[in-house]
């Protein structure tokens, strides 16, 4: 039963400012690269997508890299040469199954928004396709499925845009992973190369602001990503996460002060 109360679901999550995490993490990626896991991403054309395959490729902490979507996608640089890709039917994801066959983590950015797709469009790209792709990762064998919701999702929202995302958060988990983790940030900070004149102006103004003003609204996505990585290669016992917006911008700082 899904139960929307931070509290109860850990929303903050434990403490990931502390020096510990940090020490650790360069243990914790070793050791996971050690293990020799594949992963597959969704939405990897998208501005969170794009950021999370780079990172990966960076932190080489799998064996092997297979990007699902619509379209196969255009990369120079020598470190892609090795990234799998498979081009999928969404609306007959059921044909593509073994697209998402021998994969032990998988990361969703698949989105859109009502305004570019409509409203029935926007229902079918974030719950529907994002389920279905949840569904056949659960029947190939994928452990730890990772899913970029937003702040706020809930269901039983008035907004369409909230509840969808509620809804697909609570459907996903139904499917039972071993592992199921959600982030759910504010407003992701970054060049989107789409037009949209009011989320840019929303995302110059958060920009503007000094750093703890902006941190409970908003995240860069670089911090998005390294959250989700940083949490990918640390052990939990736990079948369900739940990552807010403060939780995921102390993870993914925690990324940061291994820098010299």
């Amino acid at each position: 039963m899904w139960v929307n109360n931070p509290c109860s679901r850990g929303e903050d999550g434990p403490s990931f400012n502390n020096p510990s995490m940090a020490e650790t993490l360069p243990n914790l990626q070793e050791d996971f690269r050690m293990q020799n896991k594949s992963v597959f991403i969704l939405g990897a054309s998208g501005e969170t997508g794009k950021v999370l395959v780079k990172e990966i490729l960076e932190q080489s902490l799998f064996s092997k890299v297979t990007l699902i979507g619509r379209r196969k996608l255009t990369f120079e640089e020598e470190a892609y040469k090795n990234v799998n890709q498979e081009v999928v039917d969404f609306e007959k994801l059921d044909d593509y199954a073994s697209a998402f066959q021998g994969h032990d983590v998988g990361f969703c950015c698949l989105g859109t928004t009502k305004k570019k797709a409509g409203a029935e469009g926007f229902v079918r790209v974030d719950r529907d396709y994002v389920l279905k792709s949840a569904e056949l990762a659960k029947a190939g064998g994928c452990k730890h499925f990772n899913l970029l919701s937003s702040q706020g999702a809930d269901r039983s929202s008035s907004f369409l845009y909230l509840q969808i995302k509620g809804e697909v958060e609570a459907k996903v988990e139904e499917l039972e992973f071993d592992r199921y983790s959600i982030f759910r940030p504010g407003v992701l900070l970054c060049d989107r190369q789409e037009s949209r004149p009011s989320e840019w102006l929303i995302r110059k103004f958060f920009g503007s602001l000094p750093e703890s003003w902006a941190r409970p609204y908003s995240v860069p996505v670089v911090t998005v990503v390294r959250a989700m990585l940083n949490n990918a290669v640390r052990p939990s016992d736990k079948k369900m996460e739940l990552l807010d917006n403060k939780a995921i911008y102390a993870l993914g700082k925690a990324h940061d002060t291994l820098k010299p």
